[in-house]
C-alpha cells in the first residue's frame, strides 16, 4: 500500500497550510482593526485601508480557487487582464505616480507563473515523475537529493528547501532595505548624502512629501494622525504637482497615518505572503517567480502610491493565491 508523501520540510502539508491561512486572517484582521483604532476620535477616513484589506483577502481567495481548478489558465487570465488594465490606466505605464508600473509587474509575474505551471502540467501528462521506487539504492539516491529520508514505497521529487528558503529570505531583505532606504532619504540621513542622479530621479517634490510624512509620523508614533489625513497636514501635498495627496510611499504613509504599529502590520502582511509561498505545494519556479514579483511590487510601493489602488492590492492577493493553491488532483499530502 502506498503511503502518503510528507511535504518538503517533514511536516504534513495540510497542517502547515492551515496555520499559514490562520496567520493571514489574523494579520489582515489586525490591519483593519488598527486602522479603525488609529481613526478613532479624529476626522480620519479609514475606508481606504479597509478597502485595501478586503481587496487582498478577496484576491487571495479567488487565486486559491482558480489555482486549484485551473492553475495554468487562471494565471494566464490574470496576467492578460493585468496588461489590459495597465494599458488603459490614465496614469501611464511607467513612473511611480500611479498603478501602471505595478500592474505591469503583477501581469508579468502572473504570465511567468502560468508558463511554469504549464511546463509542470506537461511533465505530469508525460509521466515523467515516478511514484514507486524499485530498489533500496534508488530510495537512498532520492533521499540524498531530497535532503531527507522518505517513507518506503513512494518516490516524489522535492523542492530544495534550503535554496528556496534562501531566495525567500533574500526577497525579505530586499524589501527591508527598500523601506530603510526610503526612511533614510526622508530623514536626510542617507550615508554620504543623496547622489544627484538619484535625487533627480526621485524629484524634489517626492522627497518633500517623504520628509513631511516622516515629520507627521513623529508627532504620534503610536497611532499616527489617522488614516488619509496626510493631505491636510503636509505642506508639500498642497502644491499642485502631484496627482493625489499621498506621500507616495506605503511605509511612510502607514507611519504618518497609523504610527509604527501600522508599519509593523504592513511588514507582517508581506512576511505572511512570503511564508505562505515557502509552504506552498506548487513547484519551486512558480513559488520563486511569485515571490520575486511581490518583492518588486514592495519596492515600487516604497517609491510610489501603488498600494493606494484597489486593483493593485487585489492583484497582489490574486497572484499569491495562485502561487499557493493546491491542485484538486493532488492528494492531501502530495507534492506537486
Amino acid at each position: 500500500m502506498v503511503e502518503p508523501v510528507v511535504q518538503d520540510h517533514g511536516r504534513p502539508a495540510t497542517g502547515c497550510a492551515g496555520a499559514s491561512d490562520v496567520a493571514g486572517v489574523l494579520i489582515l484582521a489586525g490591519c483593519a482593526v488598527w486602522a479603525l483604532i488609529a481613526a478613532m476620535g479624529r476626522p480620519a477616513r479609514p475606508e481606504g485601508v479597509l478597502l485595501a484589506v478586503l481587496a487582498v483577502a478577496a484576491g487571495y481567495a479567488c487565486g486559491r480557487i482558480a489555482g486549484a481548478l485551473l492553475p495554468v489558465a487562471g494565471a494566464a487570465a490574470a496576467g492578460f487582464a493585468g496588461f489590459g488594465l495597465a494599458c488603459t490606466s490614465p496614469y501611464g505605464l511607467t513612473g511611480h505616480e500611479g498603478p501602471g508600473a505595478a500592474q505591469l509587474t503583477l501581469a508579468t509575474g502572473a504570465l511567468c507563473c502560468a508558463a511554469w505551471a504549464a511546463r509542470g502540467s506537461s511533465a505530469r501528462r508525460c509521466g515523467c515523475r515516478p511514484r514507486r521506487s524499485r530498489s533500496r539504492r534508488w530510495r537512498r539516491l532520492d533521499g540524498r537529493l531530497g535532503g531527507e529520508r522518505r517513507r518506503p514505497g513512494v518516490l516524489a521529487p522535492r523542492r530544495p528547501a534550503p535554496a528556496a528558503a534562501a531566495a525567500l529570505a533574500a526577497c525579505a531583505l530586499i524589501a527591508a532595505v527598500s523601506v530603510g532606504g526610503t526612511w533614510a532619504v526622508a530623514k536626510g540621513s542617507f550615508p554620504g548624502g543623496l547622489p544627484p542622479a538619484l535625487r533627480a530621479h526621485l524629484t524634489e517634490h517626492r522627497i518633500r512629501l517623504w520628509q513631511d510624512a516622516a515629520r507627521i509620523g513623529e508627532t504620534d508614533p503610536l497611532r499616527g494622525v489617522g488614516p488619509d489625513r496626510f493631505g491636510e497636514l503636509s505642506p508639500a501635498a498642497a502644491q499642485p504637482l502631484g496627482p493625489e495627496a499621498k506621500p507616495h510611499s506605503a511605509p511612510l504613509q502607514q507611519a504618518a497615518g497609523q504610527g509604527l504599529p501600522g508599519v509593523a502590520l504592513l511588514g507582517a502582511a508581506f512576511g505572511w505572503l512570503l511564508h505562505a509561498l515557502w509552504r506552498s505545494p506548487r513547484p519551486t519556479p512558480v513559488v520563486l517567480t511569485a515571490a520575486a514579483t511581490l518583492t518588486a511590487l514592495a519596492v515600487e510601493s516604497c517609491l510610489g502610491n501603488a498600494l493606494s489602488f484597489s486593483q493593485i492590492t487585489a492583484g497582489a492577493g490574486l497572484l499569491a493565491g495562485l502561487a499557493t493553491a493546491r491542485r484538486l488532483d493532488d492528494g492531501p499530502g502530495a507534492v506537486p
